[in-house]
Parts: C-alpha cells; sequence; structure tokens
C-alpha cells in the first residue's frame, strides 16, 4: 500500500516549533520499515511545497506533494496537519482509498476553548473519515470522538526518536556549547561555588492542557524553602501574555519575580535554550502527559520535575501529582540534593521511555502494522494491486 500523510509548510517554519512536524516524521519513517507499505508521501496543504531546512526528504526517501498530485500515488490517507480538503476526502474515498484522522492534539480542549475564549478555531466535516487514531493520553477522550466522528477510534502507539535532539546537538556544538546535565552542572559550578538550579519551563500557554502556572508556583515553593535551591527561572512561551493582569498579578505575586531571579522569554527549541541558561526543566499538564519536550529533557539527563503519570509508569523523571506545586518544590529539592547521586538510575529509566517509544521497535511496528492491516482489511492494497 501507499501511504500519504497530510503536513502544513509555511513561510519561516522550523522543526522545533512544535512537536507535531517532528512527529510526522517519525511515523513516516516506521511506515517506511513495514514490508507491505510501497512508499510514504507527504501531502503538502500548506504555501511552500517544502519541510523544514532540519527534514531532509531527499536522504528520508520521502517526497511532498500537494493533494491532487497526491490523488493517485496514495492509498491510504493520514490527516495529522493541517486540514485536507473535505470534498477531495470524499472523492479519495469514493474511489476506494481509505482516510484516517490522526488525532495528535487535545480533541476536548481543541473545541471548547476556541467557544470559550473566542479564539480563531477551525473544525472540519467530522465525518469525513474511516477511522481515527489517538495517542495513549487521549484514551479517555474516545467515546466523545467516537459521539462525534461516527466512526470507530483505535489507541495508536506513541512515538519518538532522538535524530532531531542530535542534530540540533550537533549545530551547537559547533560554536562551543555542550548538551546535558553534567556539562550544565560543571559550568555552573564553575570555581568551586556550588549554586541552586537554572529551572527552565517549556509549556507552550496557548491551551489549559500545558500552562507553566503550577511550574511556577512549584519554583517558588522550592525557593521560600531554601533560597539557596533556585538559582534563576526561566518561562519561555510568555511574552504574548507580558501584559495580561491574571499574568502579572501572579508573577508580582512570586519571591522569585520580586527578588529579581525570573526572566521571561518569547518561544526557544528546548537544547539551545538547555545549553545557554539551565540545567533543571519543571512541567506541569492536565491530559496531556505526553510531551516531547520531557523526552528532549530526559535524553541529557537533565532533572524533570513533572506530573506525567505515564512517565511515573517508567520510574522516570522527579514526579509529582496532578496540579500539587509545594510537592513539585519538594521535588525540584529533591533533584539538587541527590540527582548527581543517582544519575545512573535516573538514565537506565530515561532509556526504559525511549525503548517503549522508538519508532522502530518490534512492538510498535506491530502496533501501526496491525492497525494499517485491519483498516484495509476490505481492500487489495496490501498485496500491491494497487
Amino acid at each position: 500500500m501507499r501511504i500519504g500523510i497530510s503536513v502544513i509548510s509555511h513561510q519561516g517554519q522550523n522543526i522545533w516549533q512544535n512537536g507535531l512536524g517532528q512527529n510526522i516524521i517519525f511515523l513516516a519513517r516506521l511506515f517506511q520499515r513495514l514490508p507491505f507499505v510501497r512508499g510514504v508521501t507527504l501531502i503538502d496543504v500548506g504555501d511552500q511545497g517544502v519541510m523544514p531546512e532540519q527534514v531532509d526528504t531527499a536522504t528520508l526517501g520521502l517526497t511532498v506533494m500537494s493533494q491532487r498530485e497526491a490523488s493517485d500515488q496514495v492509498d491510504v490517507i493520514i490527516e495529522m496537519a493541517g486540514a485536507l480538503d473535505t470534498q477531495w476526502l470524499a472523492l479519495m474515498r469514493a474511489r476506494g482509498k481509505k482516510a484516517v484522522y490522526y488525532c495528535c492534539g487535545h480533541p476536548f480542549a481543541g473545541l471548547a476553548e476556541p467557544a470559550v475564549f473566542e479564539k480563531p478555531s477551525h473544525f472540519s466535516r467530522a465525518d469525513r473519515c474511516d477511522e481515527i487514531w489517538s495517542l495513549p493520553e487521549y484514551r479517555l477522550f474516545a467515546s466523545f470522538q467516537r459521539t462525534l466522528h461516527r466512526c470507530p477510534v483505535f489507541t495508536v502507539p506513541y512515538l519518538w526518536h532522538p535524530q532531531f535532539v542530535r542534530q540540533r546537538i550537533a549545530e551547537v556544538e559547533t560554536q562551543g556549547y555542550r548538551f546535558g546535565w553534567e556539562a550544565a552542572r560543571a559550568k555552573s559550578t564553575a570555581g568551586g561555588a556550588h549554586k541552586g538550579l537554572s529551572v527552565a519551563i517549556f509549556e507552550p500557554n496557548i491551551s489549559v492542557a500545558k500552562t507553566s502556572t503550577i511550574s511556577m508556583l512549584a519554583c517558588d515553593e522550592a525557593y521560600r524553602a531554601d533560597r539557596s535551591s533556585i538559582e534563576a527561572m526561566h518561562v519561555l512561551n510568555t511574552l504574548h501574555m507580558a501584559n495580561h493582569p491574571t499574568m502579572l498579578h501572579l508573577a508580582n505575586s512570586l519571591d522569585l519575580v520580586r527578588e529579581h531571579k525570573s526572566t521571561f522569554h518569547g518561544r526557544h527549541d528546548i537544547v539551545g535554550f538547555m545549553v545557554q541558561h539551565a540545567d533543571t526543566v519543571v512541567s506541569h499538564q492536565w491530559t496531556n502527559d505526553q510531551n516531547y519536550s520531557y523526552l528532549d529533557a530526559l535524553s541529557g539527563d537533565y532533572p524533570l520535575i513533572h506530573n506525567s503519570e505515564w512517565l511515573k509508569e517508567f520510574g522516570a523523571g522527579y514526579y509529582y501529582p496532578e496540579f500539587d506545586a509545594v510537592q513539585g518544590g519538594a521535588q525540584l529539592r529533591h533533584a539538587l540534593a541527590h540527582h548527581d547521586a543517582g544519575l545512573v538510575d535516573y538514565h537506565s529509566a530515561s532509556q526504559r521511555v525511549f525503548d517503549a517509544v522508538d519508532p522502530f521497535a518490534a512492538h510498535n511496528l506491530q502496533g501501526y502494522a496491525d492497525r494499517l492491516l485491519d483498516l484495509c482489511r476490505d481492500t487489495d492494497f496490501v498485496d500491491g494491486r494497487h
């Protein structure tokens, strides 16, 4: 079978703008490993016709096409980034093709927040696909999606690979920077002085699912308990809220802000930011506990303070429950005191996570193979006659 995955190109695009662009590449590379897949096409619904510069499509064996160009080149269509034209999807399905909506964004927040906060939104025709594939973190919303879209909903494996992190590490090394906990702490303690943690908070702050609020409170909790525990707090993706009264009130209530230990930033990639400014990541999410920023941080052995039940199952990072900022602060101080001594076990736990999400691991290859074969059970795509 031939598979097409939707992408959306735009001017100034960068693979680090969000995790979705990386997810598409990981999925495409997995499909290429399946023996019954003849080719993978990226169907561009944007305006550039190319992928970001970090993605070498020629080396990866991927072709970028428009919807019209892809009409006779794909058997299975996966809407992943950007919305495919519903009339085109209807035509393709009428021709016997299969269409899947791969849900990578929060199913409920994506519908509720635009109405509540008067944000721009897009909702495509609900019945445009044969199946919905959803990440494990969204399994709570399966029945909601099944009712709304009137088709089966299946949970598919979560995928991540360090290829883009390694690529970015190689780039920063040419500028004299080193990525990772040991390099960061060696730099911060140069001269023999033991400093507190320099914390980065990477939540995007565009949805209630991932915001910096609890992370900021956890940092301040640690700082109030022990002034030496936090050297600096860097809160990213906040410039668009800089003048919001609620954000100003929250920030000005924190000791870290009042004592000039905090900086608020725009968006930065995690590798480039960590090698210059931070050695620890504090995070928070609601029903969104699988995030690439977590895996990027763990790949550098940085202390990751998180409330992800998914990571907790592997014993990875430093877990605090739900919205408990007090426990988050306690875990920050625990990391400062014990991270070096427990680094071997910490690395091993992170590796268990990486093994679980590896696109080329047998269990993930089999999971997607089974899903595709079931989707196409009433077609002849698999034997190559299409």
